[in-house]
């Protein structure tokens, strides 16, 4: 028999005065919605769930992105007492009487899955405290934190405990949450007959910003402020801005969505047009868009349109994040003006952007080619005895540091080229210098 200190599933329908986001936590795998990079099926830690094979692990992630729910879940499938602490009010006498419980359940064969939130909050000498437990199998812990386990966590504890990271939830993920919310009538908000726009929803999405449990917990203010036409709660675009506190000016009167004006600043920066650049730059910004969002699309831009021809650009993209978190809005949002500008202005190269794709298609396509032998390592006397490295010409001794004729590539993709330099900025400088070594390869074979 399968016993619990927490049985998530009836917990939901227990209490309906539950808030939104705890009623619509998931009740399997299936239900999940989002980290597919660990939990699609197939996925070895998703095999492990099903197959009741769990392991202590540190859960590392934005809010809302499924740590809680996914330890829960996790206890549910494998009949383990779940038991949780906070780091954030607990100490080491709360950890020792988990150790005495978790010793009595052993007794009569069940594990007990100790979750604590915030792990990271604990000083060293608190952590030091699971390592003989999680050692001897006493518990199985589950660590969420939202920083980086690398600095936070003592470094026993993470050679004891597998780090996953969780992802923020995309927009796609964020809308599905929405739907399945709207549909529930059990747990959700399907008894209701609200009626919500898509744009809107998008709106919703953006504010969210990756956070399933914000976004359910403005849908439920919004359902509860909604007004009713005609039998049904109806979102209106003034409800929304009142609740999220943000302007909606980032629709036009035809229900321009956001993203649309992301594209138009994209685009302008590709065309080289600075001037409609800021325009589109300062409507989102004015129309209440996270800079921080803004900045992630600007250095794509810098790498993808721009590239090589100017290297600065993704440099200068960089520089303006880093003034951003100094600063903070308003006096940061001048530092990625100041970048869109010279992105728009400089010369523009798509050459590494496509040259990448092509590569990483074939790198897909002849999967594991073996390296050839002059190129491999060969730190050890076997490795030597194996002619690994043999023939290798260190271009440091050669003239003008440069091996003519050597190959680089495997025999199956001999004389690829992804590369192809544009004639504008400093590309017309690395073509030249890529057209000089192909002379002396030539020179070279013949």
């Amino acid at each position: 028999m399968c016993l619990m200190k927490l049985n998530l599933a009836d917990s939901i329908h227990s209490v309906p005065l539950q808030p939104l986001a705890t009623r619509m936590r998931p009740t399997s795998l299936d239900e999940f919605v989002g980290q597919s990079h660990l939990l699609s099926p197939g996925k070895p830690l998703r095999r492990a769930i099903e197959q009741g094979i769990l392991h202590s692990m540190i859960l590392w992630g934005p809010p809302g992105t499924g740590k809680t729910t996914l330890a829960q879940l996790m206890a549910n499938k494998t009949c383990a007492y779940f038991e949780r602490l906070s780091a954030i009010f607990s100490g080491v006498k709360d950890i020792r009487k988990v150790v005495e419980d978790a010793k009595a359940r052993q007794i009569h064969h069940q594990a007990t899955l100790l979750f604590i939130d915030e792990v990271h909050r604990f000083n060293k000498s608190q952590q030091d405290v699971f390592l003989p437990y999680v050692e001897d199998g006493t518990f199985i812990l589950i660590g969420a934190t939202t920083e980086n386990p690398s600095f936070e966590l003592n470094s026993a504890l993470l050679s004891r405990a597998r780090v996953y990271v969780l992802k923020r939830l995309n927009e796609n993920e964020l809308l599905d949450i929405i739907r399945l919310t709207l549909e529930d009538k059990m747990r959700g908000l399907g008894k209701l007959s609200i009626v919500f726009p898509e744009e809107l929803q998008c709106i919703l999405v953006c504010a969210a910003d990756g956070d399933a449990r914000q976004l359910l917990n403005l849908l439920e203010i919004i359902a509860d402020l909604a007004q009713e036409q005609g039998g049904k709660l109806v979102m209106t675009p003034s409800l929304l801005e009142e609740v999220v506190q943000i302007s909606l000016r980032r629709f036009d009167k035809q229900g321009e969505a956001f993203y649309d004006q992301i594209s138009a600043l994209h685009k302008a920066v590709r065309g080289s047009s600075p001037d409609a650049a800021l325009y589109w730059l300062c409507r989102m910004l004015d129309g209440g868009c996270d800079p921080r969002y803004i900045v992630r699309r600007v250095i794509r831009m810098a790498s993808e349109d721009i590239g090589l021809a100017d290297p600065r650009a993704l440099e200068l993209t960089l520089n303006a994040s880093d003034v951003y978190e100094r600063l903070g809005s308003p006096e940061g949002e001048l530092a990625i003006a100041e970048t869109v500008i010279y992105l728009a202005c400089a010369p523009k190269s798509n050459a590494v952007y496509i040259a990448f794709n092509q590569a990483m298609r074939d790198a897909k396509e002849y999967g594991s080619i073996e390296v050839p032998l002059h190129l491999r390592n060969a730190p050890t006397k076997l490795m030597k005895e194996l002619d690994y490295g043999k023939s290798y010409r260190y271009a440091h001794d050669e003239a003008e540091a440069y091996s003519a004729g050597e190959n680089y590539f495997p025999d199956q993709l001999l004389d690829r080229q992804y590369y192809h330099p544009v004639p504008r900025g400093l590309e017309i400088k690395i073509a030249d210098r890529l057209a000089y070594f192909r002379e002396l390869d030539k020179k070279a074979k013949n």
